[in-house]
């Protein structure tokens, strides 16, 4: 049997018994495929005392097949220091703490998403969650726990907000795993605060500042030229900065004039460019051996850090309040002034989720509103004899 792969577990078909595809490179890995189409991951091993184990990893689909071999490789990890992981998860299951639900969910779930957003989820579990409640037994957190907790953080709405959203996915989660009754969340009904959007949008003359002293630091070689690069494309294409700062040349296609990001915060993602924003990309020198436009110190590398240019720049352009995301709040708010929709603003700035782009309504409103008044005038005008 050949290495298991997603192709492979989706390619066989189910029969009127269970298959058992074994992985070649990894011991005791395999994959069962019930007659009714179920496909599931498991670990074969003995212990040291010479049990016979076959702990489920997981089901496929809900579980990546590359997922479920990097936790089978800990599990037999696990095995040669004396472990029993079948046996640990038994006792988890039977009474399990938050603090162990978190350590699961960031073992068995967490790796599905990007590396931004574990982070993050570490975070508000070792900051946040965990000091107040981990102690608590899964299967006793009620709704009163949760307002508690989410009260404490009533100073910090957007946390407080990213808390319940991270705790109610890990209950979900912990009912899928039997640590719960199903329909039992205790972060139901609990409602998110308010939150006020930052929205800074840079005016026309400001802008014009901005490209004003881009093109004088340029000039006078006062920073780097990959800096200035960077953020004429951040403020002309409206990407965001990971997307800019890790862009590949074999992403910019010239010919159909546009960007082919093989992965973003939204996953894969097509930019179309300006004839400004192609302009900037063909003055880019290409530096050997580097395969990133927006290239880094180091070799082979792009660039790490773009705050500390961007706070000086900032500084000689007087806008001391204004993120580099601003630039992609200030992309969007003139496509909205100049009358395009909101799903093309969403396309263009990849949006997965139509309330995202929803605040640059107020701004297509003034843009109808304009265009309204020059209708009636001309309405108006043309009946007058």
């Amino acid at each position: 049997m050949p290495k298991l792969t997603k192709r492979l577990v989706e390619s066989v078909s189910p029969q009127n018994k269970d298959i058992l595809l074994w992985d070649s490179e990894l011991k005791g890995f395999l994959c069962k495929i019930t007659p009714t189409g179920k496909r599931s991951y498991f670990l074969y091993y003995r212990t040291k005392d010479g049990r016979q184990r076959k702990p489920k990893i997981g089901d496929h689909g809900a579980i990546t097949c590359e997922q479920a071999r990097v936790i089978a490789q800990q599990w037999l990890a696990d095995t040669t220091h004396g472990k029993d992981p079948s046996a640990e998860r038994q006792t988890l299951r039977a009474n399990p703490t938050l603090a162990d639900l978190a350590k699961r969910y960031m073992t068995d779930y967490a790796p599905r998403k990007k590396m931004g957003s574990r982070k993050e989820d570490q975070r508000l579990w070792e900051q946040h969650i965990l000091p107040k409640l981990g102690s608590f037994k899964v299967s006793s957190l009620t709704r009163e726990d949760i307002l508690k907790l989410q009260h404490s953080l009533q100073h910090l709405s957007t946390t407080a907000n990213r808390v319940l959203s991270l705790l109610s996915k890990a209950f979900n989660l912990a009912e899928l795993w039997g640590y719960r009754p199903d329909h039992s969340n205790p972060c139901r009904h609990v409602k998110k605060y308010a939150e006020q959007k930052r929205e800074r949008f840079l005016s026309q003359q400001e802008i014009s500042c901005l490209m004003d002293i881009l093109e004088k630091e340029e000039t006078q070689g006062t920073e780097l030229p990959c800096v200035i690069y960077a953020i004429r494309l951040l403020l002309l294409t409206g990407c965001r900065l990971s997307e800019i700062l890790t862009l590949r040349w074999q992403e910019v296609d010239f010919e159909k004039k546009c960007l082919n990001l093989s992965d973003s915060k939204t996953g894969k993602k097509i930019v179309y460019l300006s004839p400004t924003s192609l302009e900037v990309l063909k003055t880019i020198p290409r530096t050997e051996g580097n395969e990133y436009v927006i290239w880094g110190k180091k070799k082979e590398s792009h660039l790490i850090n773009l705050q500390k240019p961007w706070g000086r720049i900032r500084k000689k352009a007087n806008l001391e309040n204004v993120r580099l995301h601003d630039l992609r709040h200030t992309f969007a708010s003139v496509a909205a002034s100049n009358g395009l929709s909101l799903p093309v603003i969403g396309a263009l700035l990849g949006h997965k989720q139509t309330q995202t782009t929803a605040r640059y309504a107020h701004l297509i409103g003034q843009t109808l509103l304009d265009a309204t008044e020059k209708i009636s005038n001309k309405i108006v005008s043309n009946g007058i004899k």
